[in-house]
């Protein structure tokens, strides 16, 4: 990293961290907010079973298992043929991409609760996770519980990615019953978000809306499946906040919408719906005491995935296959307040630039700051993620920086950072 400002200018908050541009920003952000615990699946007492070979998480287990598979089918179909000497042999996947048919359906008459529950409660689903684990030589099998939502009509599910990590399988549970197996196709664990799959035709997605739409105060309502047995429950609520930047128990930051909706063990995955029938949100998380006796409690304070950022992910994985985020490829802070009563603007300040990346093309250097994007204002980093998310790959942004008492002009082409990490 560049030396910092003049003027001794050590840093642009004294209490911050540097965060990524992208969609999470995995560094701790400059909120003195406690941190979150995402709200985990409900987990049941451990059993013990007879002692076997020893697993691992899912992902690893499928690569390893699919790993000596395809190796030894290599070897056993090159051994049976004459080969040219000096011949390498490479196996190329041919993978058929899916394609997702986006359907407009008309949601513009406001809905009771009752209304919201009727016409979605068959397309949200309860998901219970089995993970087995090894404990001094003996296998145990965790059972945890979680929600999720139908987005396609062949059986394409999104919920939380904590929900499912490390689990040995996965089972589907829908309103009127049937269970299904479900495959876990991608996740996003940055961004807490996870699409499943199950083998079924027919069925009824929910209604996406747009989580960019939402005022502080519109009403809302959560269903899913609290404890992990109150199955299929509602509750009621409103945003309470917009582009909250919540530290996780694990470090990472996430921008989320808050809501008093009450959200519980068990909640996580399940969609939040506004009036309209629409889902805005996935819930994931929420403020909660320790249980001292001198502790105030905390109600009513939870948080959800915008819907916006979960199904362009959600989307990435179906049809692509890996997670494509848009990056311009800087870390940033935001200007605090002390620094700006010295003549700083605000805005975002780059605290580095990654080597070879698009903001560094674009001419881009640690200690700008940046004020403006296509002419207007900017805050901070939460205002940089947003434009750089809609503009998406290839797209240009315009930006106003201010660089040691001048302020200039440039132009950066977003770029594109591709996680991949199949189910």
């Amino acid at each position: 990293m560049e030396n910092n400002m003049e003027n001794n200018f050590e840093s642009y908050e004294q209490s911050e961290q540097p965060r990524q541009e992208e969609y999470a920003f995995q560094e701790t952000p400059f909120q003195q907010e406690p941190p979150v615990q995402p709200e985990p699946p409900l987990q049941a007492a451990p059993k013990k079973k007879s002692l076997g070979p020893k697993l691992v998480a899912l992902s690893l287990c499928c690569a390893l298992v699919g790993g000596a598979a395809g190796g030894a089918g290599v070897l056993w179909y090159t051994g049976g043929q004459t080969q040219a000497p000096n011949t390498s042999n490479a196996l190329v996947g041919n993978r058929e991409n899916s394609v997702i048919a986006l359907n407009s359906v008309e949601t513009g008459k406001e809905l009771t609760a009752a209304e919201v529950y009727a016409q979605n409660v068959r397309s949200t689903v309860g998901i219970t996770t089995s993970i087995t684990t090894n404990f001094w030589g003996y296998q145990t099998v965790n059972a945890a519980s979680g929600s999720g939502f139908i987005v396609t009509d062949d059986g394409y599910i999104l919920t939380n990615y904590h929900v499912v990590e490390g689990a040995s399988s996965i089972t589907v549970s829908m309103y009127e019953g049937q269970t299904y197996e479900a495959e876990l196709v991608g996740y996003d664990a940055a961004n807490d978000v996870a699409v499943l799959k199950i083998e079924a035709e027919g069925l009824t997605p929910v209604v996406l809306g747009d989580s960019d739409n939402l005022n502080v105060g519109d009403n809302v309502v959560a269903i899913g499946n609290p404890l992990g047995e109150l199955t299929f429950s509602l509750t009621s609520g409103a945003i309470s906040s917009l582009n909250r930047n919540i530290t996780m128990s694990n470090g990472a930051t996430m921008n989320l919408m808050q809501t008093d909706c009450a959200i519980n063990s068990g909640n996580s995955g399940g969609a939040l719906f506004n009036m309209y029938g629409e889902v805005i949100g996935i819930t994931n998380a929420k403020y909660s005491s320790s249980g001292s006796s001198g502790e105030a409690s905390i109600d009513n304070i939870g948080f959800a995935i915008p819907i916006n950022l979960a199904w362009e992910i959600a989307q990435s994985i179906i049809e692509k296959g890996y997670v494509s985020t848009p990056y311009i490829g800087v870390t940033v802070s935001d200007v605090g307040q002390q620094f700006q009563n010295y003549g700083l603007p605000q805005g975002a300040a780059v605290q580095s630039v990654v080597e070879g990346s698009p903001a560094e093309e674009a001419g881009l250097q640690a200690n700008d700051i940046i004020t403006h994007i296509n002419g207007e204002e900017i805050t901070g980093y939460a205002q940089l993620s947003q434009h750089i998310r809609e503009a998406g790959v290839g797209g240009r942004l315009k930006l106003t920086v201010f660089r040691q008492g001048q302020t200039l002009e440039l132009t950066v082409t977003i770029g594109e950072t591709r996680q991949q990490n199949n189910g």
